[in-house]
């Protein structure tokens, strides 16, 4: 998943940089979404492997 929001910040920077303002926006949009939506999901099983282990 941080895979895909890398890629869509590379997209939204090729983007902005020839001017296309609407693609780059909604692109860093994508990949604001998908690093949040990856920090959760890590933290979440950082929590439930200690939880695991006590």
């Amino acid at each position: 998943m941080l895979g895909w929001a890398l890629t869509f910040l590379i997209v939204a920077l090729i983007a902005a940089v020839f001017g296309f303002g609407g693609i780059a926006a909604a692109s860093a949009g994508i990949a604001k979404i998908l690093f949040f939506v990856f920090l959760v999901l890590f933290v979440v099983t950082l929590v439930l492997r200690i939880l695991r282990r006590v």
